[in-house]
């Protein structure tokens, strides 16, 4: 399964603002040239963060993106749906019943094992995703991460 670069983006994004004091906020701007990105594109991937509920955002001079819910109740699974939907990346087209290798109708009563395997890995997949939180993510990180990130990118310890 190959997701899409925005993903990346809006993992990386949730973990850092994760990484600021209760309430603080960063801007697009800032997460931009945290991360080097192009801020027009960013802004909609973290605009689909706070559509789903991963994100708040406030409007203004001082405004920006903070974590709408502790970072425990947040996974990644929520975040990769945010940016990237809930279909399954694989879709069965039934070649199966085509062409010179057709099966006949009555050998294809069941679901395409093909079909069946993928479903079940992505499934394995959704619920790994389901049971890392941001919470977790921020345990592996190294003690000196956090601070590092709100000096870098809040210019505040």
């Amino acid at each position: 399964m190959k997701l899409p670069v925005s993903t990346e983006w809006a993992l990386h994004c949730a973990t850092t603002l994760a990484q600021l004091d209760p309430g603080a906020s960063a801007s697009t701007t800032q997460l931009a040239q945290y991360y080097d990105l192009p801020a027009p594109y960013l802004a909609k991937q973290l605009k689909a963060l706070v559509k789903a509920g991963a994100l708040a955002a406030t409007t203004g001079p001082r405004g920006g993106f903070r974590l709408a819910r502790p970072a425990s109740e947040i996974t990644l699974l929520q975040l990769v749906e945010a940016v990237d939907g809930t279909s399954p990346p694989y879709e069965c087209r039934e070649i199966r019943r085509r062409g010179r290798g057709a099966l006949p109708p009555e050998e294809c009563r069941s679901t395409c094992v093909l079909a069946e395997k993928m479903a079940q890995a992505h499934e394995a997949w959704r619920r790994s995703l389901a049971a890392v939180t941001l919470a977790d993510i921020l345990d592996s990180l190294p003690a000196s991460a956090p601070a590092r990130t709100r000096l870098r990118l809040t210019g505040t310890a």
